[in-house]
């Protein structure tokens, strides 16, 4: 019997992921593309304790003896997606895994990401596979606040190990999506005055108190009146899914009103408002290319990534979500079709990785290579964006969290 147990102990060891810890490794590559510059031909990155320890072309790049060196016909920095509710979204499309909305109140700034975040979700899996290495996920449309979001990276098997930023935006939306014509709100208007309502509460000064009235007052404050003064202090931004030019517009009206910073999520019409987005000075993370183009993205175009380049709108691809299936998509399929219909190849990789991260607030961690940066590669067996192409390894922080060939 102890036979047995011992037998079946070095299966499940064998069969278990590698550890979650840190790990020292090197990734060699016929090309490199580090995001910081141009791609390096015969490229290699040193990976030590999960950070960057050297980056650069193999003749002069030392790899320490002992290193385990993955070889790849590419390589880039692992996949940032802009935009995804996965880990609150299942793939089961079931009650049991759908938390990504809550649809008690229009208005609920309060309700954390982390909280509903499922790091075992297979969809996280999944995207891993593709080389999606860091994830700005959360609550989606369907209120005109839906709640928080958070960045987390896709190697994790708790929600707390996974996660990067805890709150990272607060998810609101404009639109067909946020109406609700029994419930309320059931107009465009009225969505505007909820959310103007609840910033002018925020900001307006209190009455002074003291003695026991005052730290009863500061004990019992509302959570949802906490999130909007961090949003008027801009320790937060306002993601606004918006996509009619009209909602885009009282978005950035909503921003110059209260002086907040506002990313726009989805603006499929955006092409329409390149002079406003651009005095602005607001980011972009753009819908999905394969999102179905209809209601609010009926107008929707497939070279919109492009403009916006041209333009010089910082912006970023998402994999998005809608509320039947797919639940997500594979970013990698949106930076080539965005490549295929005007914008510049590096570019296209730019916004699922280095744009992407500046984007969501992590730039300074993830997106590129570059030494002290988290060890996030993926590994190629030809062009990252021929569809002909596969992903043949990913590395998280050091970690080998896939050999498929996906």
């Amino acid at each position: 019997m102890n036979a047995r147990i011992a037998k079946l102990a070095a299966i499940m060891l064998a069969l278990a992921p590698t550890s979650l810890a840190a790990q020292d490794i090197a990734v060699r590559a016929e090309i490199l593309h580090t995001m910081e510059g141009a791609a390096i031909a015969d490229g290699v990155v040193v990976i030590r304790d999960g950070k960057i320890a050297a980056v650069g072309p193999a003749a002069s790049t030392v790899v320490p003896d002992g290193l385990e060196v993955l070889t790849a016909t590419v390589a880039t920095p692992g996949f940032v997606d802009a935009r995804t509710v996965v880990g609150l979204a299942g793939f089961m499309n079931q009650a049991h895994d759908q938390d990504q909305l809550d649809t008690g109140s229009p208005l609920q700034p309060h309700l954390r990401a982390i909280d509903g975040y499922n790091p075992d979700e297979d969809l996280i899996d999944w995207l891993r596979g593709f080389g999606v290495t860091t994830i700005h996920t959360g609550h989606g449309p369907g209120a005109v606040v839906s709640g928080q979001t958070m960045v987390a990276k896709t190697w994790a098997k708790t929600a707390d190990a996974a996660v990067i930023v805890p709150r990272a935006m607060i998810a609101a939306n404009l639109g067909a999506d946020a109406l609700d014509r029994e419930k309320g709100p059931g107009t465009r208007p009225k969505q505007i005055a909820l959310l103007r309502s609840a910033l002018t509460a925020a900001r307006t000064p209190k009455p002074p108190q003291s003695g026991a009235d005052k730290d009863d007052a500061e004990t019992f404050e509302k959570l949802d009146a906490r999130v909007w003064k961090d949003v008027l202090a801009r320790r937060v931004p306002l993601m606004i899914t918006a996509n009619r030019a009209q909602d885009i517009m009282s978005a950035l009206r909503l921003k110059e009103e209260f002086d907040i910073d506002v990313v726009i999520d989805g603006g499929a019409e955006s092409y329409l408002l390149i002079d406003e987005l651009r005095d602005a000075g607001v980011s972009v993370i753009l819908h999905p290319t394969m999102a179905r183009h209809y209601g609010d993205m009926e107008n929707a175009s497939f070279t919109t990534a492009a403009k916006l380049r041209e333009a010089g709108i910082p912006f970023a691809l998402q994999s998005g979500y809608e509320g039947y299936v797919p639940k997500t998509r594979v970013i990698l399929w949106e930076a080539g079709w965005a490549a295929a219909n005007g914008l510049a190849r590096e570019a296209a990789l730019g916004a699922i990785t280095s744009d992407a991260a500046r984007a969501i607030g992590v730039g300074d961690r993830v997106g590129s290579l570059k030494v002290g940066k988290d060890g996030d590669v993926v590994l190629f067996d030809g062009d990252p964006l021929e569809y002909t192409s596969h992903v043949t390894g990913v590395v998280i922080e050091g970690r080998v969290a896939s050999r498929e060939e996906r």
